[in-house]
């Protein structure tokens, strides 16, 4: 900033006091004699400044292109030199100065850039309240050439040059500050602080109507009792917070007549002036900085303004940073809330599981992970991602955890697990949709049911390392299947194989910008097949890679690898479905069933295989209104089985009853129990599945 002449008292001018207009005209005639200027009378109440003639036309307007308000002056003054003009009239107006004066420029209606000198002298009150303004304005072009205006000018240009760099490479270097630690830390090594020549800083935050010193010298803290102050101590911070106004030190003794009870505890650090500075946000202080300095004293206006642009940006950035952190307590507290507190113990299985929090943002989104035990050896395992980065992404993601885990304990299928969401979501008042998948792995066995909605496909490790994609059929993503009416959801079903790993993530770990998601995915099999063994160590590696490459998303995934030692494991698995009221379908079950039996190796015991299978596919199309379905299994563990279940649309359990006096029916339950080496029932959500295991110890 500019002042020209300055502000302060005109030594050829009276104090003010009863006849200040007087001294007004005396002072703008004895100034004005001999050059060619206007001038202004400006009325501070109204806000309205009439100019004369002359006036105007220093500004190069019309008679009918100026009216009476100073705004209308913008479209001749260049903004910057507004700014500086302002600048020096508000300062005047404060500090009591009787009159100001500065340079600026003005562009003429043909474009040029003229220079212009303003004086005016500020009539006041008895109670020294300024009411008003008598001024001249005067064409300076004449004075180019005058060493006084040259130097004037030079200063201008200095002055603009050391405050845009300062200011500019300072918010620069703030704009990538996240935290309350790195606006600190901004401060001390973009070198802004050494730049303005300033030996040291400080910082308070408001907190609580208090003063929290969060940033201070090499020496600690030097002042005992000031790391936490109240607004009405007798300290500079707490004045400038209590005024909302910078508070320039100009001396030591400055200083210690205005803080003595500061001075002595500072005295010996050789302070020879200081700075302090609101940082104000939304018209409220939320905190102050102080700049001390060891080898000059007072400020003049070009400093303190660019000081005070200074002070703007920490503002901004520091407001910035603090809601910033607000919201990613908030967010991973949310977060924490949702996603599981503790992975149960799979008997089984081996898991892992990791949340990693985006690297940009908010740090929370809509990505989940979780482990449901299922009755019958079976375990569900779901990863899932909400559209969306934000606490009402990281919402909507708890509430579908929790209805997932709900409709999977209940014994639905998975398909019906995840149709059954996909109408939650949908009926939720939100327009967020989710991708998902739902994988349900019966432990004993090794099947696996994928049901896949929008999501990623899972990945399959081998024991010997080796790993490749599992393309699972898929539907539409949770939400809008529903909302389309799509809401078959088809399964894919493979073996897990004991010592085999499943890999469920989220597109956090596969996507990268400029990559397509094919090639992420042959990135990310890559990264799993030589990854290691252990899979708490593979889960670590896995997010430690997108660390590496820098990943902007949310990262969520899932191991689960089958337990080998002792482990049934499954050679073996039909499946058929008989509708009711279909002869040839309950037939070709049967002929199933025999062949089965016969190619497994339980020759000894087709015929109770065969007639058991029969009576539970029977009694489950006699007693519902829906289909039944057969699935075989071999289990080999300790004791070689042969495994049939029968699933049914029905909820209601079959008990065993005497037979009827004709001695046809009431007999099928006796004849399972009699039969079967063991057997029970299953509860699965809207109906059940009967099932029977025989021991078969011949090899296959």
């Amino acid at each position: 900033m500019d002042a020209g002449d300055g502000v302060g008292r005109d030594p050829g001018v009276a104090p003010a006091g009863d006849s200040q207009d007087d001294h007004a005209r005396g002072f703008l005639e004895a100034y004005g004699r001999g050059l060619r200027m206007g001038s202004f009378e400006w009325d501070l109440e109204s806000g309205l400044m009439q100019m004369d003639a002359q006036a105007r036309d220093v500004f190069d307007l019309h008679p009918d292109e100026y009216d009476d308000h100073p705004e209308t002056l913008a479209s001749r003054v260049p903004p910057h030199d507004a700014q500086r003009l302002d600048a020096v009239v508000s300062q005047a107006l404060k500090n009591g100065s009787e009159n100001y004066g500065a340079y600026f420029r003005i562009r003429t209606r043909d474009g040029l850039l003229r220079w212009t000198h303003t004086r005016g002298y500020i009539r006041r009150d008895a109670d020294g309240r300024p009411q008003r303004i008598v001024g001249i304005v005067r064409d300076a072009t004449e004075e180019l050439n005058d060493a006084t205006v040259q130097h004037e000018r030079e200063a201008y240009s200095a002055a603009r040059r050391r405050e845009t760099s300062v200011v500019q490479s300072t918010t620069a270097a703030l704009a990538h500050a996240r935290t309350v630690r790195d606006v600190i830390e901004v401060l001390r090594e973009s070198h802004g602080i050494e730049r303005l020549g300033a030996s040291n800083f400080l910082m308070g935050l408001v907190r609580a109507g208090r003063i929290h010193l969060v940033a201070e010298g090499p020496s600690g803290s030097f002042v005992p009792g000031t790391q936490v102050t109240r607004l009405d101590d007798p300290y500079p911070m707490s004045e400038v917070v209590r005024s909302l106004k910078p508070r320039f030190v100009d001396s030591p003794e400055d200083f210690a007549r205005s803080y003595p009870q500061l001075w002595p505890h500072v005295s010996h650090l050789g302070i020879q002036s200081a700075a302090y500075l609101p940082l104000i946000a939304q018209a409220r202080p939320i905190g102050v900085v102080g700049l001390l300095y060891h080898d000059r004293k007072g400020f003049d206006e070009t400093e303190r303004n660019v000081l005070i642009a200074l002070g703007s940006s920490i503002a901004q950035s520091l407001q910035r940073a603090m809601l910033y952190e607000q919201e990613k307590d908030l967010a991973q507290g949310l977060q924490q809330a949702m996603l599981p507190r503790s992975i149960p113990n799979v008997p089984g299985a081996d898991l892992a599981v990791r949340y990693r929090s985006a690297s940009l943002g908010r740090d929370i989104g809509g990505d989940w992970y979780d482990v449901i035990p299922l009755p019958g050896g079976r375990v569900g395992a779901v990863i899932g991602d909400v559209q969306g980065h934000d606490t009402h992404a990281a919402a909507v993601m708890g509430q579908l955890r929790i209805v997932l885990r709900a409709y999977a304990a209940e014994g639905h299928t998975p398909a019906t697990v995840m149709a059954r969401a996909s109408v939650f979501l949908h009926e939720l008042d939100t327009e967020r949709f989710a991708t998902c998948l739902y994988a349900e792995a019966d432990l004993s066995t090794g099947v696996v049911q994928f049901v896949r909605a929008g999501h990623l496909d899972p990945l399959l490790r081998l024991t010997d390392g080796t790993c490749r994609r599992l393309p699972v059929d898929g539907g539409l993503p949770l939400g809008l299947s529903a909302m389309f009416g799509r809401l078959e959801y088809p399964v894919t079903t493979v073996d897990l194989d004991p010592g085999q790993t499943l890999l469920l993530c989220t597109d956090g770990l596969v996507e990268e910008p400029g990559i397509d998601l094919d090639d992420g995915m042959r990135t990310l099999t890559d990264l799993v097949r030589s990854g290691p063994a252990d899979i708490d160590q593979l889960a670590d590696r896995l997010c430690t890679s997108v660390d590496e490459r820098g990943g902007e998303d949310d990262v969520a995934l899932l191991l689960l690898r089958r337990r080998g030692a002792g482990a049934p494991q499954s050679r073996g698995r039909l499946t058929e479905h008989v509708p009711p009221g279909d002869p040839a379908a309950l037939s070709a079950a049967r002929h199933m069933i025999r062949a089965a039996v016969r190619a497994w190796g339980g020759r000894d015991r087709a015929d109770e295989i065969e007639l058991v299978a029969d009576e539970l596919i029977t009694n489950a199309l006699m007693h519902t209104d829906g289909p039944a379905v057969v699935t075989l299994r071999v289990l080999t563990g300790p004791d070689r089985r042969l495994r049939v279940d029968v699933e049914d649309t029905s909820s209601a359990l079959p008990r065993r009853r005497e037979a009827g006096d004709d001695g046809v029916s009431g007999r099928g339950l006796l004849l399972v129990d009699r039969l079967a080496d063991v057997w029970g029932v299953e509860a699965r959500g809207g109906g059940k599945c009967v099932w029977c295991e025989f021991l078969t110890p011949e090899h296959v």
